[in-house]
């Protein structure tokens, strides 16, 4: 029998069910209606989702027939595999003499043939599986509404059928390692229903795809089974379902509960790639969650997700229509409206989605979180590196919920055994590289045919630049650096001896991309391959530098210091065009498309630090120019595209700009259930707006490159002028300290600077201006809206 609820546990999780739906508007999605389009099929993109970091559901909400199509996040097809061309070292020397010469068709050509991964492709990322059940009631509901509650991470369907009201309940308990599906009704013995666990994927119907075995578990559940290709993982999942006052029976594969007051059903995976034996593994998970009543799984799981969530606030004054569904709340603003709360809202969605689907211990986050339901999904569903994996992890510091970046560091350290091989092999050079994809084995050979982006050597040296991040923003973790620095020093060494001399003495990469963009000759011939772009010397010039710094800091290879530095001095410096725009490529050649989405000569406005108003105004005004020229070319046409033009003009600190902007994501490219549209739904844009947002309201960046010698931080220097009052709490700042905020009528009132370390800090807000020295064990300081000392 499920462990009986303690009594004054009992209390607490009370009071969490009951919080009024007024008190927890702000922080809910909620929709009139099931996830179906105007025909009444399956709507994917208003589904909500769930997660545990790991193990993911969208939640379609039907009344007859209920639909959880599942993800667990190690589930990729295939195995690991070298896929280094053999021929790329050999041929390097002539394709940069052939770009060199200007001849590109044959430096092209000779690229896709000796550089491109045999074969060409990285792994795919799959769906899991798929929970339905059949509800045995009438079809005809009413008072039916379904929500996503962020502040506890429950999605609720209840609506009215026969008189009688039925509620379920569905969240994925990182505690417990299940999915927790519970269905009650206000009167007795009405929950009956039939349950079956398959894969269907994007085929749907009814019929389960690329399964091996199905078994009965016991009397109260079952097991599905499945290999995910040559060299792939095996994976388990299982359903186990339990009543209150009726009865459970399984017959083949279908689960029945009949005549219950309450029914709950407990789904949980388990994968090869984490665990030897995952059918022990999964049994387990299921005993142990199911010898817990559904109150204490309930609990556990708030308790887990509120250490996350509950870090940080977010809210803006003004008119807002919390009474209307969010899906009419996303139209008015399409139609033009301006929605406050929704803007508060889709910054802790953000928020919520990284909790949901990057935990310590599971797989980073990848194009589509962790939630797909196509066999074969845009872009593989992977690891794309030439900007959108390190977008999704864009909030991790600012927002608070930096243990979450971790995800990513572990993927990171997985590159670089084949990343080793791929520098030699290719390169023949030592350190480790990977190219614009990886995927779950951290594949580090090009990726595709797409010459606009394949052969683009910076993916592991960008992913580099995180760890730094995490560090900036706790200076204290002297161990983190420790970890940090070999991942960086080697990938910084990869550089030593891949750069060569272009012919002016400066050390360029090449053959190279300007990720995804197309460039053209003075004959106008359109050019792919390059030699030296601009954003390749700016990731490189952070990289050197900042490694340089964690060896200083560290007391350690004062050699590779010496070498670093006298690399970074040969890169080519970000260089101003005869029209007043940055440069993307070495010489000063129009673009194909002058308004691609990717603004990759930016980097070191954002994510970067060397560009910035009051350090480099000349680079700066240069950015902007760059930035209004894109725009002006219809720049921005994809939601994460938008959201990192939001981050560049925060840095430009024109709030009005990124407001506008903000303004069209939510208008244009975000679907009813808040996900991203590319189109189609790619999880970065969520991400990358959400961190946008936190630029908006504070900046930080350190006096030097060593965090020792100080930070600077600009309260609100970025606000929209529609943003007139608001309060903001928890926001983490780089030199390791927390940030609350408060404003009213376009101005500063109140600040609060929480500080974890005795750094120095440079606070400014506008015209006013103050210092903060922490004492020894860090502390705080509260500030009026002048940034005098307040009580």
């Amino acid at each position: 029998m499920p462990t009986p609820i303690p009594r004054v546990l009992s209390i607490v999780v009370f009071l969490c069910l009951a919080w009024p739906a007024s008190a927890a508007g702000e922080l809910t999605l909620w929709y009139r209606q099931p996830a179906v389009d105007a025909k009444g099929a399956e709507d994917w993109n208003q589904a909500l989702p769930i997660g545990n970091g790991r193990l993911g559901a969208m939640v379609f909400g039907g009344v007859k027939t209920e639909h959880l199509q599942l993800n667990e996040d190690s589930v990729w097809y295939g195995g690991p595999r070298d896929r280094n061309n053999p021929d790329a070292l050999k041929n390097l020397p002539r394709i940069r003499e052939l770009l060199l010469a200007g001849r590109q068709a044959e430096a092209e050509s000779l690229a896709l043939a000796a550089f491109a991964g045999m074969p060409e492709n990285q792994r795919h990322y799959e769906p899991f599986a798929d929970l339905t059940f059949d509800m045995r009631h009438g079809a005809q509901a009413t008072d039916y509404r379904r929500e996503l509650d962020l502040a506890r991470a429950v999605a609720t369907t209840r609506y009215t059928v026969e008189g009688v009201t039925y509620t379920r309940e569905y969240f994925s308990s990182a505690a417990d390692q299940v999915i927790v599906v519970r269905i009650r009704a206000d009167a007795k013995n009405a929950v009956s229903l039939t349950a079956r666990l398959r894969r269907l994927g994007d085929m749907g119907g009814r019929y389960s795809h690329y399964l091996d075995t199905v078994v009965k578990d016991g009397d109260r559940g079952v097991i599905i089974a499945g290999s995910c290709g040559e060299g792939g993982v095996r994976f388990r999942g299982g359903l186990r379902a339990r009543a209150s006052g009726g009865t459970v029976s399984v017959v083949g594969d279908n689960i029945t509960i009949e005549n219950a007051n309450e029914a709950v059903l407990l789904l949980a995976g388990a994968t090869s790639f984490y665990h030897k034996d995952p059918d022990t593994v999964l049994r387990q998970t299921l005993d142990r969650a199911g010898a817990l009543h559904a109150d204490v799984l309930t609990a556990r799981h708030l308790d887990d997700y509120r250490r996350l969530f509950d870090r940080a606030t977010f809210v803006l004054g003004g008119d807002s229509p919390a009474e209307l569904p969010t899906d009419e709340r996303v139209r008015r603003v399409a139609d033009g409206a301006f929605d406050p709360g929704l803007i508060a809202l889709y910054y802790q969605f953000g928020r919520y989605l990284l909790i949901a689907s990057s935990r310590p211990g599971t797989q980073a986050a990848n194009l589509q979180g962790i939630w797909n339901n196509r066999w074969l999904p845009p872009w593989d569903s992977k690891y794309t590196i030439n900007i959108n994996a390190q977008m999704n992890y864009w909030p991790a510091e600012p927002c608070n919920l930096a243990e979450l970046h971790e995800p990513l560091f572990v993927l990171l350290e997985r590159m670089r055994e084949p990343g080793r091989r791929t520098a030699r092999a290719m390169y023949g050079a030592g350190g480790f590289v990977a190219h614009h994809n990886t995927d779950l084995w951290g594949d580090t050979a090009p990726q595709g045919l797409h010459l606009p982006s394949t052969f683009w050597p910076m993916g592991a040296a960008w992913l580099s630049t995180h760890l730094w991040e995490h560090y900036l923003y706790d200076p204290s973790n002297r161990d983190f650096l420790r970890r940090a620095y070999p991942v960086m020093k080697e990938a910084s060494e990869f550089f030593f001896t891949y750069l060569f001399d272009d012919g002016t003495g400066r050390l360029v990469t090449g053959p190279s991309t300007s990720p995804e963009n197309i460039y053209l000759l003075p004959d106008g011939q359109r050019a792919r391959l390059a030699v030296g772009p601009a954003m390749d010397s700016q990731i490189l010039e952070q990289l050197l530098r900042t490694t340089a710094t964690a060896a200083q800091i560290l007391g350690v290879d004062p050699e590779f210091r010496e070498r670093a530095e006298a690399v970074r001095a040969r890169l080519p410096k970000p260089t101003i065009g005869a029209d007043g725009r940055l440069l993307e490529w070495r010489e000063d050649y129009r673009e194909a498309e002058p308004g691609h989405r990717h603004i990759s000569h930016l980097w070191a406005l954002h994510p970067g630090d060397a560009i910035s108003p009051a350090r480099t105004p000349g680079l700066a005004a240069a950015a902007r120019a760059t930035l209004e020229d894109r725009l002006k070319h219809g720049g921005g046409g994809t939601g994460w595209s938008r959201a990192w033009i939001i981050n560049f003009w925060a840095r430009l600190h024109d709030g009005a700009q990124a407001g506008e902007h903000l303004q069209a994501l939510l208008a244009k490219s975000t679907y009813p259930n808040l996900f991203d549209a590319h189109p189609p739904f790619q999880i970065d844009g969520n991400f990358g707006a959400t961190a946008g947002i936190g630029e908006m309201l504070v900046q930080s960046r350190t006096v030097a490159t060593n965090p020792a010698e100080g930070v600077e931080l600009d309260l609100l220097p970025a606000l929209p002028p529609s943003w007139t009052s608001g309060r903001a709490t928890g926001l983490r700042v780089r030199g390791g300290a927390e940030v609350d905020l408060e404003w009213k009528d376009g101005a500063l009132t109140s600040a609060v600077v929480r500080a974890q370390t005795n750094i120095r800090f440079r606070i400014s807000a506008g015209a006013a201006a103050t210092e903060f020295l922490p004492g020894a064990q860090g502390g705080s300081v509260r500030l009026d809206g002048a940034l005098r000392a307040a009580p």
